[in-house]
């Protein structure tokens, strides 16, 4: 896998380099193929790190477990939407027989440079929009079942009855996280409380970490939340000894004795159609979901973290939602 034209994610020195420290946990951008040599080449144009243990790695793990592609090239560190642009334009222009946008912010981009290249096959998310346009795919993840399950859980656990949330921007897969996870507390009958910090921002560290302080200092004993801004609440979570409940890729990297359970975003259950799809000639125009029960989404527990009757909880959640069961309420 090649990482092209790759640009530094301002401000996140502190990011870089924890995750220096778990990168042998992340993969390595030195193998070209993903999984079979026929020809078909797939470009990522991504806002954070490839091993952010976030969002981004999750498109770039997905990807990588897709069969039938010769190549991948990656653009990361793309959050300036400007620079995004540019990158998913110069990929069209190459011929890339798919070009994914992994950003909602990148939609205004994608769907002026898409309607310029008919020819070439898009997909972007977290997004259900298509534009109407017949070569663009969208895809999203419905984060709140694995959110509720885990809420669940984090009430299941708690000895505070307090338990903290960091969100980014209240928009997407990350406004369906919180909002699952939150009514999978009040689903619980112990009466802890989540307390929602939405911090406005996807990437600033700091911020992230002055959150978590924030929700420390209230009491809060178990801590989660989503984007690639983590990394900061997990370092707070880690030096007060509180657990944390990860989403989009497998966190426990962040802290091996905190981190209780990951929901894994699993994008190659969906993107495995879409590259098939272009390979018989259609181009896109349609939304995908992964979930709990096409296995886009799996939650990883963390053996080394024992969370004894609230993981059966979780185990029992996952198998309701995923047949229909129970409802998150996001």
């Amino acid at each position: 896998m090649h990482k092209r034209n790759h640009r530094k994610w301002l401000g996140l020195a502190a990011l870089l380099a924890v995750l220096a420290l778990v990168a042998g946990a992340c993969g390595s951008d030195g193998d070209d193929s993903a999984g079979g040599d026929d020809g078909f080449r797939i470009a990522i144009v991504a806002p954070s790190a490839s091993n952010d243990l976030a969002f981004t790695q999750s498109i770039v793990d997905g990807v990588g477990a897709l069969t039938g592609v010769s190549a991948v090239d990656v653009t990361d560190g793309t959050f300036i939407v400007d620079d995004a642009a540019a990158a998913i334009r110069g990929y069209a222009e190459e011929g890339y027989d798919l070009v994914i946008a992994h950003g909602s912010q990148y939609g205004g981009s994608l769907q002026e440079i898409a309607a310029d290249f008919p020819d070439v096959a898009f997909a972007w998310g977290t997004s259900s929009d298509t534009f109407g346009l017949p070569n663009v795919s969208a895809y999203t993840a419905a984060s709140d079942q694995g959110g509720y399950v885990m809420g669940v859980m984090a009430a299941a656990m708690t000895n505070s009855g307090v338990i903290g949330v960091i969100g980014p921007i209240a928009v997407g897969d990350a406004k369906l996280y919180v909002d699952g996870f939150v009514n999978g507390v009040q689903a619980n009958s112990g009466g802890a409380t989540a307390n929602v910090n939405y911090i406005e921002s996807f990437s600033d560290v700091a911020l992230a970490a002055e959150a978590a302080q924030g929700h420390i200092a209230n009491g809060a004993d178990i801590l989660t939340g989503t984007a690639q801004m983590v990394v900061g609440a997990t370092g707070v979570a880690a030096e007060h000894g509180a657990k944390w409940f990860g989403t989009q890729s497998n966190q426990t990297a962040l802290g091996a004795d905190i981190v209780v359970a990951s929901q894994v975003y699993k994008w190659e259950v969906v993107l495995q159609g879409v590259v098939d799809g272009i390979k018989d000639g259609d181009l896109g125009g349609e939304a995908h979901t992964i979930d709990l029960a096409n296995g886009g989404l799996v939650i990883e527990f963390n053996d080394a973290v024992d969370a004894g009757h609230a993981r059966t909880l979780g185990e029992n959640t996952i198998k309701s939602i995923a047949a229909g069961l129970k409802q998150t309420g996001a």
